[in-house]
């Protein structure tokens, strides 16, 4: 009975020692997680300000905005990471550390090889908005496509072209390929080419015209207008005639379709002989056929305005634009 008395005290004891061992070692790893999550927490709750006062000295090298929340949200991330490897390595779990980022190194690989278009795309549309290679409103031509910008998100570049039709360019596209401005500059050259007659006098036609072209607005004085022999026809001497204009207030088809008028007009005025270079045989029956009647030239002035609308397509190209319905919904990153 005593012997039996003294073993049941001896397995108590040893319950309650084992018990005691427990709850100290508890309370010896409780402490270091305690540290370790309480740390996490605080790194989270900083990793905002944090970032946003890592990045301000970002803010003299670009004014993007998505380089700018790029940035911040890269530096929040790897400072969340921080706090969390400081929380698993206060929590003894140092190799688990150690596998994590080794996993999320190859996850990040996997990943990007999984998405190497879509991570493309995103990286050029990083880049046009910090180099800022065009702006919305320029019209461009982008792999045979030409337009006017309106608007440039994460994803791809909006254009409208003449037409009236959104058609929207990837950002890899864009960036990889010929951008051509015709908004950079504004002086735009227009050239149409005019045949006279071997019988006229070619300097008098280049004064003759150079001196009418001084007379339109529309006309740049600088860079001069010229009027150059191009080349020798069969039954014409064919004449460039070159003029600069501002594209930015200028529609060029219009201007280059009024010009040629009146040029025309000038030319059938002054009696310049002006030969087609088609040859059309006439056999004519005397018989049978009437008195042939002299052909009088009309004049061209009952045909054309006074004034005509020479105003930029462009700017009839941006209001459709900002009336139709936008094909992509994003902020504009330039």
């Amino acid at each position: 009975m005593q012997l039996s008395l003294m073993t049941t005290t001896a397995s108590n004891t040893d319950y309650f020692s084992g018990l005691a061992l427990d709850v100290e070692q508890l309370t010896t790893n409780a402490i270091p997680v305690a540290i370790g999550l309480v740390c996490f927490v605080l790194f989270v709750l900083l990793s905002r300000p944090l970032s946003q006062l890592a990045i301000k000295p970002l803010g003299f090298v670009s004014k993007s905005k998505l380089f700018t929340v790029v940035s911040r949200r890269l530096v929040s991330f790897f400072i969340m990471m921080l706090g969390f490897y400081i929380f698993l390595r206060l929590a003894g779990l140092t190799q688990f550390a150690l596998a994590l980022i080794s996993g999320t190194g190859l996850a990040g690989l996997i990943v990007g090889f999984a998405f190497k278009d879509i991570a493309e795309n995103f990286i050029s549309s990083l880049l046009l908005s910090i180099q800022k290679p065009f702006r919305i409103g320029d019209v461009l031509t982008i792999e045979n496509y030409t337009g006017v910008v309106d608007q440039v998100t994460s994803r791809a570049t909006t254009i409208v072209d003449f037409d009236g039709n959104h058609i929207q360019i990837p950002n890899a596209t864009v960036y990889k390929n010929v951008i051509k401005n015709y908004t950079a500059n504004p002086n735009t050259r227009v050239q149409f080419t005019i045949g006279i007659g071997y019988d006229a006098s070619v300097s008098y036609v280049q004064a003759l015209i150079l001196d009418k072209l001084q007379s339109y607005p529309v006309v740049l004085n600088q860079p001069p207008a010229q009027v150059l022999v191009d080349n020798l026809g069969a039954s014409t001497i064919n004449l460039t005639v070159s003029v600069w204009v501002d594209s930015h207030d200028t529609s060029l088809p219009k201007a280059k379709s009024m010009l040629q008028k009146n040029i025309l007009q000038l030319l059938l005025d002054e009696n310049i002989s002006m030969p087609d270079d088609a040859r059309e045989r006439i056999i004519i029956q005397a018989d049978q056929q009437p008195p042939v009647q002299a052909i009088t030239k009309t004049s061209l002035d009952e045909q054309l305005e006074v004034s005509e609308d020479l105003s930029s397509d462009v700017t009839e190209i941006k209001r459709q634009a900002d009336a139709a319905r936008s094909p992509e919904a994003g902020e504009n990153i330039l």
